[in-house]
């Protein structure tokens, strides 16, 4: 069953929206990457959660310059990742694929810690990655940052995408959350918010007192940031797309005490440079009261566009009022009612039997006739 679902409300927050990618999504795995690290009394010293990816320039023998994109994977390896407890400097390292080797140090000073510097190596002797290259070897960019002080005990967080171009390579970086020389592990922590997460917070709220209100104007709505995500085929991953997806759930302003989902919008980059971009800010789908969940366990399709539906399964969603991470009780979506097949089936029943009288009907009234001769 399809549906074409409308209205128009603000948006909910971008962490909610991405629970709601998680749960669109189903099989398809988010590849950010998460670390946490334990001093030597195994309590826990560095947490640090990100996406990043790359785009490398080389020179190839036949074609002359090549582009490759790196999407870093699920299954990376943090070995070498340590906590800094005796000389100040913690640092995180990340190894995935044949030829790819990421490290950041953190450096920690009396009341504060930044973050020092960055490295990215890779190895264009692997021909699956860098085929036909020119120059067979290791190749290593670093740049230092050292310009935010962060408190000590204080949580750094920038979803804005930060774009750094080293030499040849292009570092891409975005969602980042970072907890360094954690001293006691409490979730109290204040969060120090990177420039261009502030200026997305203010913009919207900050009016000169000397000016009169102006009318209200729309703020463009931010892109949303691609994400990388894989469909695996027993071990095997099949598939691999990159791209950013919102999705907005709202108060119905109709019923302040129900909730639906508002709109959907997706933009996915392709190889060589074009893409698709696809949205719907008009929907009513997964309509149910504050206070409690939606549920649909049968197959459902929302379509955002002629040419982008999205299917979902075994669908729950909560998006507001939440109480101890746990679901409220669910409405159940049409499609799960097998209660309105009653009716269904007595009214087809009933109608059938009357249409068979009404023939009986018919039939007996000319076999009367039958019997009779005009004169």
């Amino acid at each position: 069953m399809s549906r074409n679902c409308g209205l128009t409300l603000p948006l909910l927050t971008r962490g909610s929206a991405f629970a709601l990618l998680c749960l669109l999504l189903g099989t398809l795995e988010l590849n950010a990457l998460d670390v946490t690290l334990n001093n030597f009394q195994d309590t826990v010293c560095l947490h640090a959660e990100w996406q990043m990816n790359f785009t490398i320039k080389y020179e190839t023998v036949k074609s002359g310059p090549k582009t490759v994109s790196v999407q870093v994977p699920t299954n990376v390896s943090y070995s070498g990742s340590d906590c800094g407890t005796v000389n100040n400097i913690s640092q995180i390292q990340v190894r995935f694929g044949a030829s790819f080797f990421w490290n950041v140090n953190f450096t920690r000073e009396k009341s504060t810690y930044f973050i020092d510097s960055i490295s990215f190596s890779y190895n264009t002797s692997d021909n699956d990655t860098f085929p036909d290259a020119k120059e067979k070897g290791v190749f290593t960019t670093i740049f230092e940052i050292n310009t935010v002080e962060i408190p000590l005990g204080d949580i750094f967080r920038c979803h804005s995408e930060i774009t750094v171009k080293q030499e040849n390579v292009t570092h891409t970086y975005w969602d980042i959350f970072v907890r360094a020389f954690i001293q006691n592990n409490t979730s109290d922590s204040q969060e120090y918010v990177c420039d261009d997460d502030e200026f997305l917070t203010t913009v919207s709220t900050i009016i000169p007192a000397t000016v009169p209100v102006p009318t209200t104007k729309p703020v463009p709505e931010e892109k949303p940031f691609p994400g990388t995500y894989s469909v695996k085929n027993g071990s095997a991953v099949c598939l691999l797309a990159t791209m950013g997806l919102r999705l907005n759930i709202t108060k119905d302003k109709r019923d302040e005490n129900r909730f639906y989902l508002k709109g959907v919008n997706i933009s996915l980059p392709f190889v060589k440079g074009s893409g698709f971009v696809a949205g719907n800010n008009n929907l009513t789908c997964w309509d149910a009261p504050l206070g409690s969940s939606y549920m649909c366990k049968k197959e459902d399709v929302i379509v955002v566009s002629d040419s982008f539906k999205i299917n979902t399964f075994d669908l729950r969603v909560q998006p507001f009022n939440v109480m101890e991470g746990k679901y409220a009780t669910a409405q159940e979506c049409s499609l799960d009612d097998d209660s309105i097949l009653i009716p269904v089936v007595v009214g087809a029943g009933l109608a059938g039997l009357i249409l068979i009288i009404v023939v009986a009907y018919i039939i007996g009234r000319r076999k009367s006739y039958a019997g009779y001769q005009t004169l």
